[in-house]
């Protein structure tokens, strides 16, 4: 099996909501996740989901709030399994909703282990598909600080609303 395209990309960090939209649309394609370069083996088990809401005080003092949905994979042989299909994956995730309260919109954030290696957090880019397999590439998801991240976001979208912006007269720049 070929791994997904190694190019460059950028991290989508797509929604549990969004997943299981486009899983719904290909239940019957093999589910394969791809991380640090390999492709998950056909073996692999969903070992738990779970949902948190979580409050923070960001490193600027910024009080920060967000609920987050964790997946759970066992990267592990199974023997002659092949990779579980898409609407296995969704049927997992439902039983699960049955008991936990999951919100669609929440922050969706894989733990990876091989069962030797320690877990890993990695964050999920839109599925792309190929013939009769739907690939899922997992990156790492790296710590960031909030406030810089908020400011470089701010620089990278020229504001009509910044104070200090040559056609603004705003008294905020005295």
């Amino acid at each position: 099996m070929t791994l997904i395209d190694n190019s460059p990309h950028t991290q989508s960090d797509i929604t549990l909501g969004s997943l299981l939209e486009r899983l719904k649309e290909t239940a019957a394609k093999r589910l394969v996740f791809e991380y640090d370069g390999k492709i998950v083996r056909p073996g692999y088990h969903v070992t738990e989901v779970k949902a948190g809401r979580f409050s923070a005080l960001d490193c600027g003092a910024n009080p920060e709030a967000w609920t987050e949905i964790f997946v759970q994979l066992w990267d592990v042989d199974g023997g002659e399994r092949t990779h579980m299909p898409a609407g296995k994956f969704s049927a997992i995730i439902r039983k699960v909703s049955e008991h936990v309260a999951l919100d669609g919109s929440a922050r969706l954030t894989f733990e990876v282990s091989d069962g030797v290696r320690p877990m890993q957090l990695y964050c999920a880019d839109e599925p792309v598909e190929r013939d009769d397999v739907l690939f899922v590439r997992l990156s790492p998801r790296p710590a960031s600080c909030k406030p810089r991240d908020r400011w470089l976001a701010e620089q990278a979208m020229p504001s009509q609303s910044s104070c200090c912006g040559p056609s603004n007269t705003s008294k905020c720049c005295a």
